[in-house]
């Protein structure tokens, strides 16, 4: 049995990862924004514990990471938090950042700082991340007009770049990146295209596969998937982690 810690998981593909995993047998801890959705979470999944905090903010992520700690070690973390598909303008949370890029980018990284290292790390990215380029000169959209699709492919970029980031400097870790797909969740909306049962299963099989014991490799459907070449580009992982350093004053232990 291995114990699963999943960001984002009061609805959506988080809490479909967390049911089947906890079908698997495994100790599945959920976490919620809020209370009221923390009290869906329970409702959806009984049994499961729920952490709870808003990780748009800097003080809410450290909160969750501390509340997670508390539970003990995790065999596997999967960052599955995710919000601004489209984004009409830009939202700023109370640390003066972009929310986007709060709640995608910097959650993950101050819980990958902040908690116990886990065997196997998981980040949510898009193929959106595939159609734009690392703007880290301007990574907060404070010189550039606001576009929602582009701040939230950005961020899915700067997810699998963290993730290869940690590959490299952690070799004692697991760390993928993978592409649920475009599915109708409430973010995909209900047009979306691709398959919905398939959407959370490489989650599932990167963080407890006996076959899914690799590390910097990028996934969709189980497959290996070439991702945007600069998520591999050493220099801007490096300059991403440097971003991540300065906004949250935590250092990445090499």
């Amino acid at each position: 049995m291995s114990r699963i810690f999943i960001t984002g998981s009061s609805e959506g593909l988080g809490l479909m990862a967390g049911r089947l995993l906890s079908e698997q047998g495994h100790k599945v801890v959920l976490h919620a924004r809020n209370t009221a959705r923390a009290q869906d979470a329970r409702h959806a999944l009984p049994g499961a514990d729920v952490v709870i905090g808003d990780v748009s903010t800097i003080a809410g992520a450290r909160s969750v990471a501390e509340q997670a700690n508390a539970h003990g070690r995790f065999d596997a973390v999967i960052h599955n938090v995710d919000v601004g598909y489209q984004e009409p303008r830009r939202i700023e949370t109370g640390d003066g950042l972009p929310q986007v890029f709060a709640t995608n980018v910097l959650a993950p990284y101050i819980l990958t700082v902040l908690m116990m290292r886990p065997e196997r790390l998981i980040y949510l990215s898009s193929g959106l991340h595939r159609s734009t380029t690392a703007q880290l000169e301007d990574v907060f959209w404070r010189k550039r007009s606001w576009d929602g699709t582009a701040a939230y492919s950005e961020t899915k970029l700067y997810d699998t770049m963290l993730a290869f980031a940690i590959a490299r400097r952690w070799p004692d870790v697991f760390s993928n990146a993978l592409e649920p797909g475009w599915v109708p969740t409430k973010m995909g909306g209900a047009a979306a295209p691709d398959d919905i049962n398939q959407a959370h299963l490489t989650q599932v099989w990167l963080a407890v596969g006996d076959d899914a014991r690799v590390t910097g490799q990028y996934f969709y459907h189980r497959q290996r998937l070439a991702p945007n070449p600069q998520a591999e580009d050493t220099n801007l992982q490096d300059r991403l982690i440097s971003v991540c350093e300065e906004s949250t004053q935590l250092a990445l232990a090499n």
